[in-house]
């Protein structure tokens, strides 16, 4: 079967789709474009499965790209290599699996433009894609910079009848931070590469080329902090997060789906592939800092959520407080801790990606989003209660459930870190302080589904069937992860 693995299908195959779609070629008929995109989705989403299903953590894929017999940039030394390593296979899986349910969740969230809207949606899962494989420096910086154009269009374009200025600000704002912490990240990849260079005489983007050992120590540490300024907007590290909760409130219901289930994984990933890998001495000197700002992550943001009357912007929230968690995973540098925070991305995206379709369905069926206006609505939309209780209950770190191993096997690999006895006062604080996280997600179940119903939400109807499956998915997705957890550990050599 090693024959029809091919990393740059994968990666590229949603964006020619994408060049279909926006084609005049292709049909305006929405249903049919709807229908296409769903079912190209799946088949993707089948595909990344067989890699998955035939990946050996001992052989990763790797594949080089030569135009005409050269590298990309054979001057320079730059290849348009990719490579799929056990953290590489489960978070390109996940992200076709996050853009498969983005997909089908866009029937009543996008009612115009839809060749556009489509053809961004794949565009950005091709650059996600990229930026999950790329085996080269510079062209993982490419990814990342493709990644800003559609995001920008899908969070604020206008995909319903009424236009929504505050989503247009809400991009620009977007773009603003990534642009910023992108500059942070070209400086230090070209530090990176001049230094290789003069250490090693040879000119290479490639990953397994970088030498850092030699690199003067103050040049370290000033490449280390630039890689984590721009990849810590992405995650977000608090004080750089304030675009994330602007952004999730003002997009659509799919685009919210993505952002937290896979767009802020590329920040602790690109953390994961620069600092903890190839910079990994001053990784483990700065690693106690980024552990205090994990726990600042962890406590501020759930403060806040629960603070929040809007239940986009409490999810909003959450989230951030759950990347801390991601990142005190990796600042415990074992295996544990990196196998708890690759596991914890994928419970999040499922937990995020579930919270955010109940958002948008209560929108879409209340036309408000204030829970304080909300109340009583289990009592007519008994499936949709059923499902948010269920990931709610995941979402608070319950047995059962995927979140509960991430927590728990976080924390624990904290504790038992031989880093610093700083992990371990934050590892000793953060436990009790998840009990936060039951406060406000158990107020965003409380106040919408209990109580009196309103008259004005008499008449609203359960979920449709599309919505149904992909809360269905997501939901079985978490229990199933929750009891057999070495599904995912096994890849990386934990289970």
């Amino acid at each position: 079967m090693e024959h029809i693995i091919s990393i740059p299908f994968l990666i590229f195959i949603p964006m020619l789709v994408a060049f279909l779609l926006m084609s005049p070629f292709f049909t305006n008929n929405e249903i049919v474009i709807r229908r296409f995109v769903k079912t190209f989705c799946a088949f993707h989403f089948i595909y990344a499965i067989l890699m998955l299903a035939f990946f050996d953590s001992a052989n990763p894929y790797l594949t080089t790209i030569h135009f005409w017999g050269l590298d990309w940039i054979q001057s320079m030394g730059v290849k348009f290599s990719f490579k799929i390593d056990s953290v590489g296979i489960i978070l390109t899986t996940l992200t076709s699996f996050i853009f498969m349910i983005a997909a089908i969740s866009s029937k009543l969230n996008i009612r115009k433009n839809h060749k556009f809207y489509y053809s961004m949606l794949l565009i950005l899962m091709s650059a996600i894609l990229g930026i999950f494989t790329s085996n080269d420096m510079f062209l993982f910086f490419m990814f990342w910079e493709l990644e800003l154009i559609p995001a920008y269009f899908l969070i604020g374009g206008k995909w319903n009848t009424s236009d929504n200025e505050d989503a247009k600000k809400s991009a620009v704002k977007f773009v603003i931070f990534t642009f910023t912490g992108s500059i942070f990240m070209l400086v230090g990849i070209l530090l990176l590469h001049y230094y290789n260079y003069i250490s090693t005489g040879v000119l290479s983007g490639d990953f397994a080329d970088v030498l850092t050992t030699s690199i003067p120590t103050a040049i370290q540490y000033l490449i280390a902090i630039c890689f984590l300024i721009a990849f810590g907007v992405k995650l977000p590290i608090i004080p750089l997060h304030t675009w994330l909760p602007d952004a999730h409130t003002n997009a659509p219901t799919p685009i919210s789906i993505v952002l937290a289930g896979i767009l802020l994984k590329t920040g602790a990933y690109g953390i994961y592939r620069f600092n903890y890998q190839m910079m990994n001495e001053t990784f483990v000197n700065i690693a106690p800092i980024l552990a205090i700002l994990a726990l600042i992550n962890i406590i501020y943001t759930a403060f806040v959520a629960y603070s929040q009357t809007d239940i986009k912007r409490i999810v909003a929230y959450s989230s951030i407080s759950n990347m801390g968690l991601i990142l005190l995973g990796l600042c415990a540098y074992n295996a544990i801790g990196l196998g708890a925070s690759v596991f914890h991305m994928v419970a999040h995206a499922l937990v995020t990606a579930g919270l955010f379709m109940i958002c948008g369905i209560v929108y879409l069926r209340c036309k408000t989003r204030d829970i304080n206006e909300l109340s009583g609505i289990s009592s007519n939309m008994p499936r949709l209660f059923g499902f948010a209780t269920l990931i709610v209950l995941a979402s608070i770190g319950v047995p059962a459930f995927a979140p509960f191993i991430g927590e728990i096997t976080t924390i624990m690999a904290s504790f038992f870190s031989e880093m610093n006895d700083v992990l371990k006062f934050v590892a000793v604080f953060a436990l009790p302080l998840l009990i936060v996280s039951s406060c406000y997600m158990l107020k965003f179940l409380h106040k919408g589904f209990f109580g009196e119903i309103k008259e004005s939400f008499v008449k609203v109807n359960d979920i449709s069937m599309h919505e149904f499956v992909v809360l269905s998915a997501i939901t079985i997705g978490l229990i199933l992860f929750g009891i057999f957890p070495n599904v995912i550990l096994n890849l990386m050599e934990l289970g």
